[in-house]
Parts: C-alpha cells; structure tokens; sequence
C-alpha cells in the first residue's frame, strides 16, 4: 500500500478526478457567464442601433428613452472591451511565466 501522508493511491486519483471535475464545471460556468454577457450587450446594441435609425426616420417617440438606450449600449460595450483587454493581457502574462 503507497501511503502519503495516509492517503492510498486510489485515495489520490479519486481526489485527482473530482478536482478535475470541478476545474471543468467552473470553466463551463465560466463560459457560460461570459455568453450571457455576450448576449445582452449584442442585444443592447440591437437597440442603439434601433433606436438610431428611428432617430434618423424621425419615427422616435421618447428621445429621451432613445438616448439612454444608446449611451447604455455605449457604456456596455466600452466595459465588454476592457474585460476583453484584461483577459488577453492575463494571458499574455501567463505566457511570460517560467516556470
């Protein structure tokens, strides 16, 4: 019997599976967080946009309403890229690391 530090191997590639497990689980709820994100600024700037074309045919009925929707879309993508540059700098970082 291998022991380490009480633990039998099976012991140790039981805990190696579920850590594994989880690792996979938190990167699809990962991935599924950040499609959501995805989702709702494209659905944002289908607004914007909606709204500016009725701006340009003069078909707007709360102007007010219109310019929030597109200073919204705005902000949510101007956010969507900033979480997008801090991503690919980690991973440059990461890249960088010896180890």
């Amino acid at each position: 019997m291998n022991n380490i530090t009480g633990l039998s191997t099976a012991d140790l590639l039981k805990n190696s599976t579920t850590a594994t497990t989880s690792t996979q689980s938190s990167s699809s709820a990962f991935a599924n967080q950040l499609k959501s994100a995805l989702n709702e600024v494209n659905t944002l700037q289908e607004e914007s946009e909606k709204n500016i074309a009725d701006l340009a045919t003069g078909e707007v009925k709360d102007l007010h309403q219109a310019a929030l929707a597109i200073s919204k879309a705005e902000t949510s993508m101007k956010l969507m890229l900033e979480i997008r540059n801090k991503a690919l700098n980690a991973y440059k970082e990461i890249g960088r690391t010896q180890i």
